[in-house]
């Protein structure tokens, strides 16, 4: 396996600071986050981290504080922000149910990757483990997933502790973890002192990572397949994100089309040639057919989870930054365990130009055909609105550079069909835990990333009542985020489930809202929409403000969200 180290990528300081005795446990926490180039940190203020809060009040000019009203909020926001920029998000938890309040939005992070680094407090050294009020081992509760994980027992101990942190959270990538006892986070530098071999280990926020590629031999390996085989399918996801130059080229050589796992939706805009669109239950009938027919799966950064959307029988070769991921989903022949972009680079001067373009052909005639499939569904502007022709709306006005939050319910797959990606938009979404409730939490985090871009969420009326309050955090921050509501008093994602297994809908009701009020409430616009023939001119008024909006649109709840293979016209 080779190396290539790059200087530019998340260069952080080198030179190591000389800390006054003055200085405690929390001041050298946030003294060492700005070190690593934290920009925001997102939090719920308590008891439990008040010295935290008062270092961060102290440096307010170098990193900015964004208070939110749920902690799990705080943690999906570090989750958003790390997907949508590739750097380190950071959250704090207070002790006990704050930090297990951040739990989902660090799951999130754990499960796709998202280098995340939450910090809670805990109670009192002394007092750990006499089941003192809100003791909670936050350490044990996060050992399952966190790749760093770790209580501070003093100021010297954070110098090291904390660099660690980030460097593994960035480097894995994914969730780190450190704990602190509230009194330590005020305790000076002075009253501290090594161990007898503690010597004078300080710590280093230097940070170099190493992007990997394949042994030429490999590669040689991987060439040979590729070149002496025709019928070859791209499976594309989130790891493939940042080399889309090379997919494209990859794609050209061997005459390929590409299906895009939803958390790769933006790797190619969905009128390139190439593409077969997205895949598994929230796919194209085309990704699913060509998925059936090639005879060599190449999987670029993905694990996409349904199964059953996989070749029956193919040579499989699969490329990604992580070894566990290889063979996960699917049997391969050949696993490279690299950084896509890299790789491809490398891979590419390898392959030969395949003149049999019939595959890559069949799959543009099927598109086509699916196209307008998609088009007469996107087209059906009856009443009650149905949510293929609302997402074509939105698709079809907000800018070209659009950050898209996609929530997780019957809307997602909506969403994810009939979204037509551009070139230069981005998405974020819970793709591999699949939680209810991030969709406006990611939006707001995108906003605070990108303060000049258009920032969309569409997310399910349950959805998005499981964290509204956070469109008073939008208010305050005066993120100007468009919130569109998939509106039907039902849980219908549940119910179109429980009659697939031969049940009748059960539980599902929701108690209508007006979602309007809610927003108005909170200091944001509202806007509400049945009337089909009204949605556009809708849409573009909220679209056209510069304040926080909720558009809130009924919809039918019997357009099924089925897979592609039965929907019917």
């Amino acid at each position: 396996m080779a190396y290539k180290v790059n200087h530019l990528i998340f260069q952080a300081m080198q030179n190591i600071k000389e800390y006054n005795s003055s200085d405690n446990t929390a001041d050298i926490l946030i003294d060492k986050l700005i070190a690593w180039k934290v920009e925001i940190i997102f939090s719920l203020v308590g008891d439990g981290v008040n010295p935290i809060f008062e270092a961060l009040r102290k440096r307010k000019d170098e990193i900015r504080l964004i208070t939110v009203r749920h902690e799990e909020s705080a943690a999906f926001m570090a989750s958003g922000y790390a997907k949508c920029t590739g750097k380190l998000g950071v959250c704090i938890g207070t002790t006990g149910p704050g930090a297990i309040h951040l739990l989902n939005g660090l799951y999130d992070a754990a499960m796709e990757g998202a280098p995340v680094l939450a910090i809670t407090g805990t109670v009192p050294h002394d007092l750990i483990g006499t089941q003192y009020t809100q003791e909670v081992n936050t350490v044990a509760m996060l050992q399952n997933i966190a790749v760093y994980n770790e209580q501070i027992t003093g100021p010297i101990h954070a110098r090291t502790v904390i660099d660690l942190a980030c460097r593994t959270a960035l480097t894995t990538p994914g969730l780190a973890h450190i704990t602190i006892p509230t009194d330590i986070q005020q305790k000076a530098l002075r009253t501290d002192k090594h161990s007898m071999k503690g010597g004078h280990l300080m710590g280093s926020s230097t940070f170099n990572p190493r992007i990997t590629v394949p042994t030429d031999e490999e590669l040689e390996d991987t060439a040979d397949i590729l070149n002496n085989n025709s019928k070859i399918m791209i499976l594309a996801g989130r790891g493939a994100l940042k080399a889309r130059d090379e997919v494209i080229q990859l794609a050209d050589i061997l005459g390929a089309p590409v299906a895009k796992a939803l958390l790769g939706k933006a790797l190619l805009p969905d009128d390139s040639p190439f593409t077969t669109g997205g895949t598994g239950r929230l796919g194209t009938l085309p990704s699913k057919q060509m998925m059936e027919e090639c005879e060599t799966l190449l999987i670029l950064g993905s694990t996409m989870p349904y199964l059953e959307y996989y070749p029956k029988k193919a040579k499989g070769i699969q490329l990604d930054h992580d070894p566990k991921s290889i063979g996960r989903r699917y049997p391969v022949q050949i696993g490279l365990i690299g950084d896509v972009q890299a790789t491809l680079k490398e891979l590419l001067p390898k392959l030969k130009k395949h003149t049999d373009r019939s595959f890559l052909q069949l799959a543009q005639q099927r598109m086509s055909d699916w196209k307008e499939t998609l088009s007469k569904l996107e087209n059906d502007r009856s009443a009650p609105i149905k949510p293929p022709f609302l997402v074509k709306e939105v698709s079809r006005l907000i800018k070209d550079n659009a950050h898209i939050s996609i929530d997780t319910g019957a809307h997602t797959i909506f969403t994810a069909r009939h979204l037509q990606i551009k070139e230069d938009q981005q998405i974020t979404v819970c793709g591999n835990l699949a939680s209810m409730g991030p969709g406006l939490s990611y939006a707001i985090a995108s906003q605070l990333a990108f303060p000049k871009r258009q920032c969309v969420a569409m997310v399910g009326d349950g959805s998005f009542t499981m964290l509204m309050g956070e469109m008073a955090t939008a208010v305050r921050y005066n993120l100007p985020v468009k919130v569109i509501i998939f509106k039907n008093n039902a849980l219908v994602l549940d119910g179109f489930e429980q009659e697939e297994i031969g049940n009748k809908r059960y539980g599902i009701i929701l108690q209508p809202i007006d979602f309007v009020k809610i927003a108005e409430a909170c200091g944001a616009e509202g806007f509400h929409c049945s009337d089909p023939n009204k949605l556009a001119e809708v849409l573009s008024k909220a679209f056209e403000s510069d304040k926080p909006c909720v558009i809130e649109v009924d919809i039918d709840p019997d357009t099924p969200p089925d897979p592609a293979e039965k929907i019917k016209v």
